[in-house]
């Protein structure tokens, strides 16, 4: 076999940054780390990348491990390599954020992890460098729900505007117009109104309603403006 010679030799892991939404707060999913170093620990799910397999699908593949689920929203985030992140080898980790509907992993995430969904205002500790890796995943969708509608891919089928609302203020922590939000959303077309509506919130109650998944497929790269100036809302 040719090789590289005068070259170091390092592993190479992916890590997945999976980000829910309970219908009130915006959440991570850690697991406890199974091993040393830093065994028992918070932890983002991850793995090495195998010989055969690029990022993408190794990022795919510890996804599904973990919650049984494909063909969800996942986006390659950042490479991190520092030397020292890893006190074991030197190991790169290409980091992937998801986005996932929580209703979907009720009854599929692997108890081998011991897995849990941690609100994104308690989180703990995490091992490494994996803290920096969440807060560059929400720096990262903040500016992107911001001209695209990638938090519909948080919600449930049906979803009503004040839980679309109460996701767009978890996300960006703040409080938003109720009208002005409304009017904003539905100007863009995505939304198709249902005849039911949702009672336990309040007496009147708010009308659910249904991506168009037609027009959401060909607008998703479209300039749609949800959020003015996002880097300065705090």
């Amino acid at each position: 076999m040719i090789r590289y010679s005068g070259q170091s030799r390092m592993l190479v892991a992916v890590d997945c940054i999976i980000f829910g939404f309970d219908g009130e707060e915006l959440k991570l999913l850690l697991i406890k780390r199974g091993f040393e170093p830093q065994k028992n620990k918070w932890s983002l799910m991850g793995g090495f990348v195998q010989a055969d397999e690029s990022f993408e699908t190794a990022a795919e593949r510890v996804l599904h491990k973990l919650t049984g689920l494909e063909g969800v929203y996942m986006e390659q985030l950042f490479a991190f390599g520092e030397p020292s992140r890893d006190p074991v080898e030197r190991t790169v980790s290409i980091a992937y954020f998801a986005l996932i509907d929580i209703n979907q992993l009720k009854l599929q995430i692997s108890d081998d992890y011991h897995a849990e969904w941690i609100s994104l205002d308690k989180l703990p500790d995490l091992v490494f460098d994996h803290t920096d890796m969440v807060k560059m995943a929400q720096e990262k969708i903040r500016y992107k729900a911001a001209i695209h509608p990638i938090l519909f891919e948080l919600l449930p089928l049906k979803f009503t505007i004040p839980q679309l609302q109460l996701l767009y203020e978890a996300v960006y922590d703040v409080t938003f117009d109720k009208r002005n939000f409304s009017r904003k959303v539905l100007s863009t077309g995505l939304l198709i109104k249902q005849k039911d509506k949702d009672r336990l919130s309040s007496k009147r109650g708010a009308f659910y309603f249904k991506l168009d998944k037609r027009k959401y497929n060909a607008k998703f790269n479209a300039f749609l403006n949800f959020v003015t100036d996002p880097g300065n809302l705090r």
